[in-house]
């Protein structure tokens, strides 16, 4: 049997436009982009980096760039270090809240790491939800978008917070 091979493509940020289809590299400064939001007005690009896993000069961390008309990335730069006592893991999936808070899952380092971490506007760590496993993802959701649900590795978690999720996610 012949199997087909998937063609290279640049590990990369693209944006897919709603009305033609069409599809547009718009950032490669980043070495291997995973989870992404939008600030709350929708004028910055939050991208998480998972880079550092197969890249040895790759930081982990969450990158962020101003977005121009809707359409563009300009003067991107490190949001904040996933680095925290010491200890590097990285952020998975990332969202926004209605202040502009970034909320990060977060993992593969271990107890006291893993679980959830909050970012304010300025990329200050304010917060943290310690789980007992890796946290993959995070999504606001409940009627009122206050309630935050967390994958874990085997789990899925739920609890309600103080702020709202930016968008319907």
């Amino acid at each position: 049997t012949t199997g087909s091979v998937q063609p290279y493509q640049k590990e990369a940020v693209y944006r897919i436009d709603a009305q033609s289809g069409q599809v547009e590299k718009v950032t490669d400064e980043i070495f291997k982009p995973n989870g992404l939001c939008f600030s709350p007005d929708y004028k910055k690009l939050y991208v998480a980096d998972t880079g550092a896993s197969h890249y040895p000069e790759a930081s982990p961390n969450i990158k962020v760039w101003d977005v121009v008309d809707g359409r563009a990335l300009r003067d991107g730069k490190e949001f904040t270090s996933m680095e925290l006592d010491g200890e590097t893991g990285f952020a998975d999936g990332i969202r926004a809240d209605v202040d502009g808070n970034i909320w990060a899952s977060a993992g593969w380092v271990g107890d006291g790491y893993d679980g959830v971490h909050i970012f304010a506007p300025n990329g200050e760590r304010i917060g943290q939800i310690k789980l007992p496993e890796i946290c993959s993802n995070v999504c606001f959701g409940g009627t009122k978008r206050n309630r935050l649900f967390m994958t874990g590795s085997q789990s899925l978690y739920a609890v309600y917070v103080e702020t709202q999720g930016a968008h319907i996610t």
